[in-house]
């Protein structure tokens, strides 16, 4: 099976660095810091997304200031203010020797994307990683799952995407393919079955079982 796999909120808890970095970019424009729980909401779309629902403007000046000071912070610290789920990295390793091809898709700008893979040591399960470029200020994640079934030569019917928002199952059923929910995320059991998730599994471990069956 080809299993494409989001990063935020799916594979690493990126929360506290994502939280941490959004407050230092609004302090640096001047405006006052938000609530953890309205930036951990957002977690999973484009920066560009999360700053004009912040801000609630599509001002592209003000938001690409937002971003510059939000990469500013997210290089050196915010990046590594992240985890890897418990249980991600022995999964990916039994699902790797089971012989399924695993694929990162990601709204996250793909060199940081990169460097999170690494730092945590799991790149190497994976056989391409499909994100947005840093100065792509949108993405539509639909091109990026259309670009992973490219990657592995695969019929839709025979890849999965698993992620934890409603873009992610929204991407995936465009291209055709089954969506499951992690439940484990940022989203929510009714988000990502409204969305059309086949499964929401509650943790990795259940994730497996179902991949397995």
């Amino acid at each position: 099976m080809h299993l494409l796999f989001d990063l935020d909120g799916t594979l690493t808890d990126s929360g506290p660095g994502i939280v941490n970095c959004v407050n230092h970019a609004l302090a640096v424009l001047g405006r006052s810091a938000v609530a953890e729980h309205e930036v951990r909401s957002l977690i999973g779309s484009p920066l560009h997304d999360i700053f004009a629902r912040l801000f609630e403007s599509h001002d592209r000046r003000l938001i690409d200031r937002a971003i510059d000071a939000y990469r500013d912070r997210f290089n050196d610290v915010g990046i590594f203010e992240n985890a890897l789920y418990p249980g991600i990295a022995d999964a990916l390793e039994a699902l790797t020797a089971s012989g399924h091809t695993l694929q990162v898709v990601t709204a996250k700008p793909e060199a940081p994307a990169r460097r999170v893979v690494e730092h945590f040591r799991i790149h190497q399960h994976f056989v391409a990683l499909h994100g947005p470029t840093l100065d792509q200020p949108t993405c539509d994640k639909a091109d990026l799952v259309a670009a992973a079934l490219a990657h592995a030569g695969a019929s839709p019917d025979a890849a999965v995407m698993i992620g934890d928002r409603k873009d992610d199952v929204r991407a995936a059923r465009t291209n055709g393919v089954r969506a499951v929910g992690a439940g484990w995320g940022y989203g929510t059991a009714d988000e990502l079955v409204a969305a059309g998730a086949v499964f929401v599994a509650r943790d990795v471990a259940q994730l497996l079982v179902w991949i397995r069956t």
